[in-house]
């Protein structure tokens, strides 16, 4: 179900203060979040961010493309299947 349109989208505001902050000191080290409900917003952009998944933190790049989207859809909670391959017994 998608958020009201009277609300507007939501923003955690201390993760925009934490950048202002780097962007004042001139950091460039990524910001950690736990934020994955979060709505990208234009100010973000070109910005490096960890994001959390619920195990560690993955690293995330803001482009311009991710604008309007929610910072979870950009990190996996859920590690890809992988088999083992069988090796052949020796005789």
């Amino acid at each position: 179900m998608t958020r009201s349109k009277w609300k507007d989208s939501f923003f955690q505001y201390n993760l925009l203060s934490k950048i202002e902050k780097a962007k004042k000191n001139k950091e460039f080290k990524p910001i950690k979040t736990w934020a994955r409900n979060s709505t990208i917003i234009e100010s973000l952009r070109g910005n490096s961010i960890y994001l959390h998944n619920g195990n560690r933190f993955t690293p995330i790049t803001i482009t311009h493309d991710m604008i309007g989207h929610k910072l979870g859809e950009f990190s996996n909670t859920r590690k890809p299947c992988v088999y083992k391959k069988k090796t052949k017994k020796k005789k």
